[in-house]
């Protein structure tokens, strides 16, 4: 199975293709810090090639909604070496998102009260978890000035800098799903005129700057990009995604990242449009509004030279040894809908390895 081979760049040395998704568990401390069951639970997944993480917010103006971790603060950067340090004694490796909320977001849902700001004044559908344990739409987003996007910029450079201190093997930045730099790119979030919108080299000007700001603290090889062209989720609408994309990831192919992670669509065949367009190493997304990513469906991608790595996400959320499970071909084990976000290690790090006994107990079915 070409899934379970290694996969080596000048940059990349992966023991399998599988690739944990990044997935918001909502398990962190009051301060944005992430709690001790983070650290198991990554430990417990780091069989796969490579593991992105949650998403994290670079800047507390970023956090989306609450109990979303940070990567801001001294304390911060602490946690997650404990992270990061119990992957890479498993064996893993371990790149950090780095995801900022933008239009997305609460004062009751951050840590420092502020209301969200985006490319322009464009409501967001989603309904975020508070501080205080309630839910709540998004209110509607100011208009981020020009200083306030420089600000942005910087602290996506900052937390990658931060990134690199906790120990993680690189960062990946969120531009995709409804984030901020997704914002900028769709056409119905970013209604501005000036040098950030107006036209497709000003919608993509702010994700290149990003990256530019974040290769220039890490360097190229150790930053990564995520992108989901045409992804509906939350509102966002791209009508005619491929001009865009192909011109974005021919300017980000130029900078020699570290891979691009990029999400399928049914409307947009991004895989199949892209991939030749890019010369790096490649992770797909196949299972994003669809049914979950199997074996069998990361395997056709590879075969088919969409891509070299292949994103698992809800399979991983209760299957710690999913790498051992697809090599010996062993049943999934369900995903607890009930405890999927929460502050403790119930279903979280409590989904057992796979054994006989497992399976007769229900967990492994």
């Amino acid at each position: 199975m070409l899934l379970l081979t290694d996969y080596r760049t000048d940059h990349l040395a992966l023991p399998n293709r599988i690739v944990m998704a990044p997935m918001t568990r909502l398990r962190s401390e009051p301060d944005g810090s992430p709690t001790a069951d983070v650290a198991d639970y990554y430990a417990q997944r780091a069989a796969a090639g490579l593991i992105v993480s949650e998403g994290i917010w670079p800047h507390s103006t970023g956090q989306s909604e609450a109990w979303v971790p940070g990567l801001q603060t001294d304390g911060h950067v602490a946690a997650w070496r404990r992270v990061t340090e119990a992957v890479h004694a498993a064996g893993g490796r371990i790149f950090a998102q780095l995801m900022h909320g933008g239009r997305k977001g609460h004062p009751l849902a951050r840590i420092d009260g502020t209301l969200p700001a985006g490319p322009s004044a464009v409501s967001d559908a989603d309904v975020l978890h508070l501080i205080d344990g309630g839910k709540a739409p998004s209110l509607m987003p100011r208009a981020m000035t020009r200083d306030e996007i420089a600000a942005a910029i910087e602290r996506y450079a900052a937390a990658a800098r931060n990134a690199l201190t906790a120990g993680f093997d690189g960062v990946e930045i969120h531009a995709a799903n409804s984030y901020l730099v997704h914002q900028f790119l769709a056409g119905n979030t970013n209604l501005r005129t000036d040098e950030y919108g107006g036209s497709l080299v000003g919608r993509m000007r702010f994700a290149l700057e990003v990256t530019d700001a974040v290769v220039a603290q890490v360097g190229s090889r150790r930053t990564a990009i995520r992108l989901s062209p045409g992804n509906p989720q939350f509102g966002m609408r791209e009508d005619d995604p491929a001009p865009l994309y192909r011109a974005l990831v021919a300017e980000l192919d130029r900078r020699e990242l570290a891979y691009l992670n990029l999400t399928d669509n049914d409307d947009y065949r991004a895989l199949a449009d892209l991939r030749p367009r890019w010369t790096g190493p490649l992770i797909a997304n196949v299972g994003e509004n669809r049914a979950p990513t199997s074996a069998a469906a990361a395997e056709r991608v590879l075969r088919a030279g969409h891509a070299d790595l292949v994103s698992f996400g809800r399979a991983f959320i209760s299957n710690p040894d999913l790498v051992q499970r697809i090599t010996d071909d062993l049943p999934l084990a369900p995903i607890r809908e009930d405890v999927l976000y929460g502050r403790t290690a119930e279903g979280y790090t409590d989904y057992p390895a796979w054994t006989p006994e497992s399976v007769r107990n229900g967990s492994a079915a």
